[in-house]
């Protein structure tokens, strides 16, 4: 399905968003900043769910930037985000007092999950199910 260019205009912006998020917060986790490594401590996954979830938002950041892929980006995306929005709200808080971070953590992560969520629902048509759930019947 071909989007008008206010749409490809939004498309383009929801996804760099969520892959600048994501890649930038590679830096930390990569080299074990005191943030990340709080992060990942309290939740009893240090170190190597830091770089796990890493790894995976690196590969989530490529995917949603090749236009082939984005469906895949958006969903892994949404999956990682979701882990860790779901830790913030059950055992790390919203802000992290104990490195300062008055929630910003917690916002960069709603952030990219709204962003990869819509870029998902912009190219909904793109999900390969069997049967097209979201496709249109032939002949309609």
């Amino acid at each position: 399905m071909t989007h008008g260019k206010g749409i490809l205009i939004v498309d383009w912006t929801l996804r760099g968003i969520a892959a600048v998020i994501l890649l930038q917060t590679l830096l930390f986790k990569f080299t074990a900043a005191k943030e990340s490594v709080y992060i990942f401590s309290t939740l009893g996954l240090e170190p190597w769910g830091r770089i796990g979830s890493g790894i995976v938002e690196l590969v989530a950041a490529i995917l949603l930037l090749v236009p082939a892929t984005v469906v895949y980006g958006a969903i892994l995306s949404l999956g990682v985000i979701g882990g860790a929005i779901f830790s913030h709200l059950t055992r790390l808080g919203i802000a992290l007092p104990a490195v300062d971070d008055h929630g910003e953590l917690f916002a960069l992560a709603v952030a990219v999950f709204v962003c990869s969520a819509a870029a998902l629902f912009i190219h909904r048509h793109e999900l390969p199910l069997v049967g097209g759930f979201f496709s249109q019947p032939k002949g309609v």
